[in-house]
Formats: C-alpha cells, sequence, structure tokens
C-alpha cells in the first residue's frame, strides 16, 4: 500500500497560482476594450474567467486529494464519456458552432469544449494502459498498434470538428508517454512517414488550412485576410521592447487583433510587459515542467509515473505551440495559452489535471 505524505509539492502550487493570477490580470486588461464594444460591460470577460477559475480551483482541491490510483481504476469508464462527449458534440442542434468548429455544447449560458475532456481522459486511460502493458509495447501488434488506433480515432474524432490545435496536443502527448514506455524507435520511424502524409493529407483537404501555411510563409502576402492575424500579433510583440509599454497599455486590443483574450493573450502580455514580463512567464513554464518531471520520475508506481509525465507533457506541448503560432515559428492552430487565455473547459481542465499531478506528489519517494 503506498504510503502518503501530508503536503503536495507547494512550489508547484505557488508556480500554478503566480500563472493563474497573471492570467486573470491579463484576461481583463487584453479584453475590456471589446467587452465594452460587443457586451457594454467592461468586466464581462472577466466576471467570467473568475467563475472559471474558482470552478478550476474546486476542481483541482478536489483531485488533490483524491487518491491518483483511484483514476486508474475508473479508466475505462473515464475514456467511453470522453468518447461519448466527442460524439454527441457533431450533432447538429447539441454542438455549437464558433469561429468555424463545432467544438462546444451548450450548457445554459455557458458552454463545455468535450475535445479539453478528451485529452485528460487519454492521458488516464493510456497511464492506465501502460503500466499494465508495458511489456509489451515494443511489439507492434499487441502494445503499439492497439495504443496507435485508441489515439488516432479520438484525434478523428476531433478533427471533425474540426480542431487542428488540440488534435495535435493529444496525439504528440500521446507519443510521448508511449515512446517513454519503451517502444521502438523503428516502429517510430514508421508513424512518422504516415503523418508526414496524413498531415498533408488534412492540409490539402482543407483550403483554409493552405492559406494558414501560406499565410505562415509571407504573412505580408494578404495582410488583410489570412496573415492578418500574425501580422497584428508581431505588431503587438514588437513596441514592447525590453520593459513594455506598460500594463493596459496595449495599442493592439482596439480592434487590431481579434479578441486578444484567447489564443493571442501572450502578444499583449508581451506588448504591455515587454521581454521581461514574457520572459518570467516562460519561465514560471519552465519552472512548471521541472517540478512535473520531477513528481513523475519520483511517483511511487507506474501508473503515477505516466499519469504525471503525460500531464506535464500536455501542458509542455500546448505552452509551446501557442507561443510559437503568437511569434510566428508556426502556422496559426488556434489553441490556448494554459492558465493565461480566456476560456471555461481549457482553464477548468487544466487546473484539473494539475490537481492530480499535485495528488501525485503527495505519494513521492522524497
Amino acid at each position: 500500500m503506498m504510503k502518503m505524505k501530508d503536503k503536495p509539492d507547494y512550489t508547484l502550487l505557488t508556480i500554478v497560482i503566480l500563472l493563474l493570477i497573471v492570467g486573470i490580470v491579463m484576461v481583463f486588461s487584453s479584453s475590456y476594450i471589446w467587452a465594452e464594444y460587443k457586451y457594454s460591460d467592461t468586466f464581462y470577460f472577466l466576471k467570467r474567467q473568475l467563475l472559471f477559475a474558482g470552478a478550476g480551483v474546486i476542481a483541482m482541491l478536489f483531485a488533490m486529494l483524491t487518491p491518483y490510483n483511484t483514476w486508474g481504476k475508473y479508466a475505462k469508464i473515464v475514456l467511453l464519456v470522453c468518447f461519448f462527449l466527442l460524439l454527441i458534440v457533431l450533432i447538429p442542434g447539441i454542438g455549437m458552432t464558433r469561429g468555424g468548429a463545432q467544438s462546444w455544447i451548450g450548457v445554459g449560458a455557458f458552454s463545455i469544449q468535450p475535445s479539453e475532456f478528451m485529452k485528460l481522459g487519454m492521458i488516464i486511460f493510456l497511464s492506465a494502459y501502460l503500466a499494465s502493458n508495458q511489456k509489451y509495447i515494443t511489439s507492434l501488434k499487441k502494445g503499439f498498434f492497439p495504443s496507435l488506433m485508441l489515439v488516432f480515432t479520438a484525434f478523428g474524432l476531433i478533427m471533425l470538428q474540426p480542431d487542428l490545435g488540440t488534435g495535435m496536443v493529444l496525439v504528440l502527448t500521446s507519443m510521448v508517454m508511449i515512446f517513454v514506455a519503451g517502444a521502438r524507435i523503428s516502429h517510430f520511424i514508421g508513424l512518422a512517414v504516415f503523418g508526414v502524409v496524413g498531415f498533408a493529407y488534412l492540409i490539402i483537404s482543407a483550403p483554409y488550412r493552405i492559406s494558414r501555411i501560406t499565410a505562415f510563409l509571407n504573412p505580408w502576402e494578404d495582410p488583410l485576410g489570412d496573415g492578418f492575424q500574425i501580422i497584428q500579433s508581431l505588431y503587438a510583440i514588437g513596441p514592447g521592447g525590453l520593459m513594455g509599454v506598460g500594463l493596459g497599455g496595449s495599442l493592439q486590443k482596439y480592434f487590431y487583433l481579434p479578441e486578444p483574450q484567447t489564443d493571442f493573450i501572450y502578444a499583449i502580455l508581451a506588448e504591455e510587459l515587454g521581454f521581461i514580463g514574457g520572459t518570467v512567464v516562460i519561465v514560471l513554464f519552465g519552472l512548471l515542467f521541472w517540478r512535473g518531471i520531477k513528481i513523475a520520475l519520483e511517483a511511487p508506481d507506474l501508473f503515477g509515473r505516466f499519469l504525471a509525465l503525460g500531464i506535464v507533457s500536455m501542458l509542455t506541448i500546448q505552452v509551446m505551440i501557442n507561443v510559437s503560432v503568437v511569434i510566428g515559428l508556426i502556422p496559426v492552430t488556434g489553441i490556448t495559452l494554459p492558465f493565461l487565455s480566456y476560456g471555461g473547459s481549457s482553464l477548468t481542465l487544466t487546473l484539473c489535471s494539475v490537481g492530480v499531478l499535485l495528488n501525485i506528489s503527495r505519494y513521492t519517494k522524497v
């Protein structure tokens, strides 16, 4: 029987609280102009984000107090529920469409995004599966292929919405877990070839994705169309300089950068707080990664190690993709920045995931 310590990892908890505070401040700073224009309420997004944060903190505390091996016992049920949600969001009249993606299910005045639930659900299931079947992971038929089929089934349902950004995080996180479990390099090489072909097909099959690639390569070719968002993001980051223009002083949030409180909130942060502010946030995410990996290495069993690894990988990959998009390193994918971007499902599930990580830290060896 696992022996639990009295205290979770307070360093990790402090990092998360700091990021959450920065996020709440930046959501208000980046959104009050748009909120006043669209809803005649300067505090519209702030009030909702505070509500989401409150729900997320409650979920985090619940997960922190729930023994993490409980999730392993119900891993199959959790995954089935996630698949069910991914299916019903595709039903007309149930799924809500925003920004061209049918990714939300409406619940009263609020909505949930099933793909966010799937990210955590897949991590929980894969952790249980890999912990019980690690000896088979080197076998293509018995270990690698079954894991792969499950992940790509979920990816396919997410792409029907479509939501490439979330799908990428799901697949990359799962691949990290499977690789660490001991899968053969040769299997990954074969998967890479298949992935390149599949990714090329996804791009060719949707004209808007081709436009995003073109806009990424030369956004100034279509500055008022597909290149508009990344150009405005760079226009925000550039004037920020070393110290920034000051909190609340952003010009790009005045209807230049579309809905700056969501995917491109890091651009507004860099504009207002400068290189120093942007670097501090990246350092905080780096510290979160370090604490998460430390917890994974010190977890008392395989399930705990895979679960901690999956959660910290998911958060790190999402941060890398979001920041890379904002600074123009990769094409626009549409994905939130953990703890900072406005959004209910994303923030709540992220904090819940951290709660699971904190609970694992209560069982670590040292």
